[in-house]
């Protein structure tokens, strides 16, 4: 099957004050069938400055839950987007810096 993976990811100060609330677009993927409680393996995410991208420094895989599976009927061809559990990123502390 086809899907959209997106993870909800809110970056917060050192307080744990929220800064923004961003949808981190995993892309498009080709797979078996999910279901909600599967586990997909991808890279960590980091900061570069207030972007949310890819941490590659250390070539760890992070584990995330889907938590959602929306499916939309209405377009042509029909799109499945699949959420994963959200995550937080503290500025100062997940900054990868410039790569």
């Amino acid at each position: 099957m086809h899907y959209h993976i997106v993870q909800k990811v809110d970056v917060v100060d050192m307080n744990n004050e929220i800064i923004s609330e961003v949808f981190f677009e995993h892309g498009d993927f080709t797979t078996t069938p999910l279901s909600i409680g599967t586990t997909i393996i991808m890279y960590p995410l980091g900061l570069k400055g207030f972007e949310v991208v890819y941490d590659r420094r250390f070539n760890n895989p992070s584990k995330y839950k889907v938590e959602e599976i929306e499916i939309n009927l209405m377009q042509e061809p029909t799109v499945t987007r699949v959420f994963l559990e959200p995550v937080k990123l503290i500025l100062g502390q997940h900054d990868i810096g410039e790569m």
